[in-house]
């Protein structure tokens, strides 16, 4: 009766278009102080010790470290290694778009940053060499999606403080799937490239490839320095981030010199805004999971669906459906801090890995970008473009349907997820 009760207060103040952080507060308020006698003190000591984790400071410092390399020229250069690699294959521009979303995904760990970066760039060079503008929103605005997949993720730290699981074995988890990701969207890409002729660049040399690469280094070795920090021991997730952070400054400051020091108080700035609403997020969230677990929702669900007799798979089913409506309604950074302390219980009595569960999330959070008519990737395609946001929704309408082919082989061969951690020995 308590679940319908929170869940009804909840839709209720959703539809009146209340901004989902308050809804969630409001919602434990309203519930806290005329259902139960729960003391005002206790709410407010929950407010503050709930977001008192380390772990929550890595989301600030890697938005910091995106944005430093999203205002400098580091996609610029990202964009013109990956044509150099691809660019004289059929569809050569679009394939060359993926390719710099993963690589641009691995040091901005956001999917909106890398969809503005990259497509800002390359959807006005794709209209300009004849592809279909429609085709290019499509492609790199699911491309984008990588940015919340490929380590470093928000939506991974997000998962990580809300089931206390580890930060960096999901990083290290979410390297196979992005990558099987960007290379099944590139070869969808490139099979109807093929069949539409789509152009084709000049073959580069392997002397420009090198060049190009070697302009972006600085840019791509901050993968090195966060996975390869994490792996190594030499810090925690929350450390990476930070040095991400003071990295990433340093290399658009002082290496490649894209902005001066009139532009870090806007950086700074942007950064604080981002950070601030997540935060905001996270704090509300955080009180509606303290109400879920003081009223034994998640224990409840978990033994009703035991007693079900509901078996893994059909459990992992059940949430796909869940994550893919709510996806429609809801951005990423509330659907996971709402489900995820729910569903975490459950799959754990079910003996699913903790691991395979936040991966599958965050695909599923991946396909929520792109589905209306809340998909944020779909907002900021449709400003790049110019489009309107039905027109941008049909053009990603044919890439959620492969997403949703994807999302069922990573739901159901858990070891794509799981093959690197395990090889590493983190498991």
């Amino acid at each position: 009766m308590s679940a319908l009760i929170i869940f009804g207060i909840l839709i209720v103040l959703m539809l009146t278009g209340m901004p989902i952080s308050i809804s969630l507060g409001l919602t434990v308020l309203t519930f806290l102080f005329t259902l139960t006698e729960v003391p005002v003190e206790s709410v407010a000591l929950k407010l503050f010790t709930g977001i008192e984790k380390f772990e929550i400071m890595a989301i600030p410092f890697f938005i910091l470290a995106g944005n430093f390399l999203t205002h400098g020229g580091v996609a610029r250069r990202m964009i013109n290694f990956a044509s150099s690699m691809v660019g004289h294959l059929y569809g050569g521009l679009a394939l060359a778009g993926i390719l710099a979303c993963a690589l641009f995904a691995a040091v901005s760990g956001s999917s909106p940053a890398t969809v503005v970066a990259i497509g800002s760039i390359l959807l006005p060079a794709m209209v300009k060499q004849g592809y279909p503008k429609s085709f290019g929103v499509g492609v790199i605005g699911t491309a984008g999606g990588l940015g919340i997949l490929i380590p470093p993720s928000i939506a991974m730290v997000i998962y990580a403080v809300s089931t206390n699981s580890s930060i960096g074995k999901l990083f290290i988890a979410g390297v196979v799937p992005g990558l099987l990701l960007a290379l099944v969207l590139m070869g969808v890409t490139w099979v109807y490239a093929r069949k539409k002729a789509f152009p084709r660049q000049p073959k580069a040399s392997w002397a420009q490839r090198w060049q190009y690469l070697r302009e972006c280094f600085w840019g791509i070795f901050l993968i090195v320095v966060v996975m390869g920090g994490i792996y190594s021991g030499i810090f925690t997730a929350t450390e990476a981030a930070a040095m991400s952070a003071l990295y990433a400054f340093v290399v658009a400051l002082f290496v490649y010199k894209d902005i001066g020091w009139k532009q870090v108080p806007k950086v700074l700035l942007d950064s604080a805004n981002m950070s601030a609403m997540l935060l905001y997020i996270i704090t509300n969230a955080v009180l509606f999971s303290f109400l879920l677990t003081s009223e034994n929702i998640p224990q409840d669900l978990a033994a009703w669906i035991s007693g079900q007799g509901l078996s893994p798979w059909m459990f992992l089913l059940v949430v796909n459906i869940l994550l893919l409506v709510a996806g429609n309604f809801m951005e990423p950074s509330s659907i996971l801090l709402i489900t995820a302390p729910i569903l975490f219980p459950v799959a754990m009595a079910l003996g699913i890995d903790p691991t395979h569960l936040g991966i599958l999330m965050v695909v599923n959070m991946e396909i929520g970008m792109i589905t209306p008519p809340v998909g944020l990737n779909l907002y900021v395609s449709s400003g790049i473009a110019k489009m309107g946001l039905t027109d941008v929704t049909k053009a990603c309408a044919p890439w959620i349907l492969v997403m949703i082919a994807y999302l069922m082989l990573i739901t159901y061969v858990p070891a794509i997820s799981l093959w690197l951690p395990r090889t590493l020995g983190m498991m």
